[in-house]
């Protein structure tokens, strides 16, 4: 069935915006209609490749999340100078040194140009805009406040941007330590040790199990060091694909929950993400549920996006988010129950969310530093205990000569 994308107002004056899928047009009326809405727009989504015109190399061309917080920004000054949005994309292309971003945002002017809404128009990059950057400009677009609108989107992809980068610092030296030591164990194994195990074999000595088992290891690599490099990257292919899948994701995510040494960091950067988003979509003038919808798909980590699906179905029935929060204290810990309630009862839930979004944001910042120093003493310990081991194995087959010639 051909998936429609509607724009919707209730009695009340609420703005309900989304996706549907249904026989024909009149099946989402109908729908909305039951639903106590009135659609204002309804149009079907035509699978269309946006990238389609664009050149193979340009497409592998990345597009990072400083470039479209830096375009959210400019966009809003822009409209908010008096430029019409399509004149304003133009200038933003003609200033971008990213070729895909570039030839991106051309598309987008001409798709603005011939009488598409923005909101649209960036719908047919997914792999650029996603749903939240899309939904939000199309609530800036129905509730005329299109500047403010993309100046939240900024503040969000600064954020996200932001916390990226704390993680991303926090693996690097880590990351380069293992390299390091991965580097430095096939460098042995196929230079350094068959040298050395040349002299075992002139030996009349019972060699130790750890030295057979350093020389078989030292021979594999020698022997069939191209094998063993195709299994690696295949290895690497093939858990890179699987972790795109239902089964890969959800695995990831449950052994992301369980390590110890980043399972806290892993709920605060959730509970960061899921406060600022929600917040910034209720500012936006998003419904409730519409919001939640969103958070989910924005979502990574798969226990997250099940726990706010649930949570869409349980407040369809009346019961309040911060309960059904509350029953799953595994992933959001008891502040996030409560700063919700308090939200709830004032009625500034999207400043109370706000709140607990710069909280656990500061928390994430002064975990990612504490986790590069306590990670930093356990890689030298393993390093260190890779090193010993292989000294060992080396060395003991000369001290048993050593007792032989006595």
């Amino acid at each position: 069935m051909p998936k429609f994308l509607y724009v919707a107002k209730n009695y009340e004056g609420e703005v309900k915006s989304g996706e549907m899928v249904a026989n024909d047009e009149r099946s989402v009326a109908a729908q909305l209609k039951t639903d106590g809405f009135l659609a204002t727009s309804i149009k079907e989504i035509k699978d269309v490749k946006g990238e389609k015109n664009i050149k193979f190399l340009d497409r592998l061309a990345t597009i990072s999340l400083r470039d479209k917080m830096m375009f959210a920004r400019n966009l809003s000054v822009m409209i908010s100078s008096g430029l019409t949005i399509s004149k304003a994309i133009k200038n933003l292309s003609a200033q971008m040194s990213n070729k895909r971003f570039q030839k991106i945002l051309l598309q987008i002017y001409n798709d603005v140009r011939s009488g598409k809404n923005l909101s649209d128009a960036m719908a047919s990059f997914p792999g650029v805009f996603n749903e939240l950057f899309v939904n939000m400009v199309r609530v800036g677009e129905i509730g005329g406040n299109l500047e403010e609108t993309l100046k939240i989107v900024a503040v969000q992809l600064e954020k996200e941007n932001s916390l990226k980068n704390k993680v991303k610092g926090a693996m690097m030296y880590p990351a380069v330590i293992v390299v390091a030591m991965v580097g430095v164990g096939v460098l042995m194994l196929t230079y350094i040790l068959p040298k050395i195990t040349g002299v075992f074999s002139g030996m009349n000595v019972q060699l130790p199990k750890t030295t057979q088992f350093v020389i078989a290891l030292s021979d594999i690599f020698k022997r069939h060091g191209v094998a063993v490099l195709i299994f690696f990257v295949v290895f690497a292919v093939f858990l890179r694909i699987f972790l795109k899948t239902q089964t890969g994701k959800k695995t990831l995510s449950f052994v992301l929950l369980k390590t110890p040494a980043i399972k806290n960091m892993v709920i605060k950067i959730n509970c960061a993400r899921f406060s600022r988003i929600y917040s910034s979509l209720l500012k936006s003038g998003v419904t409730a549920l519409d919001a939640l919808k969103i958070v989910s798909n924005t979502l990574s980590n798969y226990y997250y996006k099940e726990a706010l699906n649930e949570s869409i179905k349980r407040i369809q029935k009346g019961v309040d988010l911060s309960k059904i929060i509350g029953e799953k204290p595994d992933l959001f810990p008891v502040l996030v129950k409560q700063m919700l309630e308090v939200g709830e009862q004032t009625g500034e839930t999207e400043t109370v969310l706000l709140k607990m979004a710069e909280f656990y944001e500061d928390e994430v910042d002064q975990l990612t530093k504490n986790l590069s120093s306590i990670i930093e003493p356990v890689l030298m310990l393993v390093m260190g205990g890779a090193v010993g081991f292989f000294a060992v194995s080396m060395l003991q087959p000369m001290y048993s000569l050593m007792d032989n010639i006595k």
